[in-house]
């Protein structure tokens, strides 16, 4: 794995209500994928998010909280990310980052795995995960992040918009704020594929993407707003692949590993 590829994998999924993805839309039954990513580089490899933890599954009230009561995990060990990543034929030691987008739990499932890496995150996200508002607070785990001895890489808001990881394009990370207060996503290019946006939560599904909806679960929708019409923007002007959130109906479209984008 010493050329530039692309994975995409699944934690699982979270069984929830379509109103907490499409703001007022219904109470019916939802289910949504659980992505992350893998990036392979000749400079160390990128896990970017990591689903959801596996030590969660056990005790997932000990480990969530109520959240499980409206974002009910379905998720078996074996797709975690470090058995993901075993069965890929990748060691812990070969991950040189972990690229979150926010500290959501089922984004922060790869923090701690991995002897070697430089965890890397808006310093705004990082901080308020430790004090988030009364909202906000179930949707942080800090088992999850708050781990002696981690070696951290803060980002600086809007100082750090197109934060180039390599100096190569490969990994920029573009601050979006609005699903919560630090928020980033992720444009990757491809020698072969090309430029794949990345949107994480700034964008859960389609239909904020188009701006039919807003997202169910946000810190600020002006800000939510505005970070979806930065992405598109952006999308337009690098003829990027489009990967949302968390959108059960697209989802299934993209090559899962273990195939990939080169």
């Amino acid at each position: 794995m010493s050329d530039i590829r692309l994975y995409m994998l699944q934690s699982g999924s979270q069984r929830c209500k379509v109103r907490d993805i499409k703001m007022n839309q219904g109470d019916a039954d939802y289910e949504i994928p659980i992505p992350w990513f893998f990036l392979t580089h000749p400079r160390g490899h990128v896990i970017i998010d990591g689903g959801l933890a596996v030590e969660g599954l056990s005790d997932p009230r000990g480990w969530w909280g109520d959240a499980i009561d409206v974002y009910h995990p379905l998720m078996e060990s074996s797709q975690g990310c470090g058995a993901q990543l075993a069965a890929l034929g990748v060691q812990p030691e070969q991950v040189r980052f972990v690229v979150l987008s926010h500290l959501h739990s089922d984004h922060s499932g790869a923090v701690g795995r991995f002897p070697n890496a430089t965890h890397i995150v808006q310093r705004r996200e990082y901080e308020y995960a430790f004090a988030p508002d009364w909202f906000a607070a179930g949707a942080y785990a800090r088992k999850d992040f708050d781990r002696p001895g981690l070696d951290w890489h803060f980002l600086e808001g809007e100082a750090s918009d197109g934060y180039d990881l390599y100096g190569d394009g490969a990994l920029r990370m573009i601050f979006t704020p609005g699903h919560t207060v630090g928020h980033q996503s992720f444009l990757i290019r491809l020698p072969k594929t090309g430029a794949i946006l990345l949107t994480a939560d700034a964008v859960y599904a389609q239909d904020h993407w188009e701006e039919r909806a807003l997202p169910g679960f946000m810190a600020s929708a002006v800000d939510s707003v505005r970070s979806v019409r930065k992405l598109r923007a952006l999308a337009e002007r690098e003829q990027a692949m489009v990967v949302t959130g968390h959108d059960p109906q697209i989802w299934p479209s993209f090559r899962q590993a273990p195939d990939f984008y080169a």
